[in-house]
């Protein structure tokens, strides 16, 4: 029987409690990582997730952290740490997508743009800054991005598409700080996926047509590349984006 790639590894995983968080936790999960989850309110989802991980042979645990809010971001790496001795892999997937009006849009609400950037960006990076004190040589940073950081390709999403394009820049940055210890940093760039976020931004049909794969990405296709950049076959690859996204940059 093959050892598992990630056997004795601890994850977390930001935004775990619905759509592509779940499906990532439960890859890396059967991959042997041990892995923790956030969530902000649907503490019901987070303990089910954590339930069904466990079942797979793993520990897991769901924390409660509000990735808008930097100050939470050492607590909630400290409660990881506390609970599994150790944190190998940071998976930043918690986001949030406000999109469908142009800058100039009279009533364009920049509340909740900013709020957008606090959680987008400043939750990020401070989880980054965090998981960076306290993870070993060769672990593993990896942030869900999006292809509208480098092509945007309709109007509407001028902060979310800045919002990501900053995460692509500080994983570059983050990536040759953290060489010498050999902790690699990259970006996977979803695609559209049928999830509640998508739902929520309702841009399917539009991003449809910009698809050279004109089909929703699935949750584990996705995953997949999550899983890959944490393993040991990913360990020469630092500081770049994992396009997977159905053409989108084609």
């Amino acid at each position: 029987m093959n050892q598992k790639k990630l056997e004795g590894k601890v994850a977390l995983v930001t935004g775990g409690s619905r759509g592509l968080g779940v499906a990532i936790a439960h890859a890396l999960a059967e991959d042997g990582a041990d892995v923790a989850i956030t969530y902000l309110a649907s503490v019901e989802k987070a303990k089910t997730v954590a339930h069904d991980l466990e079942s797979k042979g793993v520990r897991a645990v769901a924390l409660k952290s509000d990735q808008g809010d930097p100050t939470q971001a050492a607590p909630l790496i400290k409660a990881v740490t506390d609970r599994f001795g150790r944190l190998d892999i940071l998976v930043n997937n918690a986001a949030v997508a406000y999109q469908g009006k142009g800058i100039d849009h009279p009533n364009i609400d920049d509340a909740m743009m900013d709020q957008m950037w606090a959680i987008n960006v400043g939750g990020v990076i401070a989880n980054m800054r965090a998981a960076a004190k306290v993870i070993p040589e060769g672990g593993r940073i990896i942030s869900i991005g999006s292809g509208v950081a480098t092509r945007v390709g309709f109007a509407g999403v001028a902060d979310y598409a800045g919002t990501k394009a900053a995460v692509v820049g500080y994983s570059k940055g983050a990536a040759r700080d953290l060489a010498p210890r050999k902790i690699t940093v990259n970006v996977v760039a979803a695609g559209l996926m049928e999830t509640e976020m998508a739902a929520e931004a309702g841009v399917a049909e539009m991003l449809f047509a910009t698809l050279a794969i004109q089909r929703y990405a699935r949750l584990e296709e996705v995953a997949a590349g999550v899983v890959f950049l944490a393993s040991p076959a990913a360990s020469y690859i630092t500081g770049t984006v994992l396009n997977v996204e159905g053409g989108y940059s084609a």
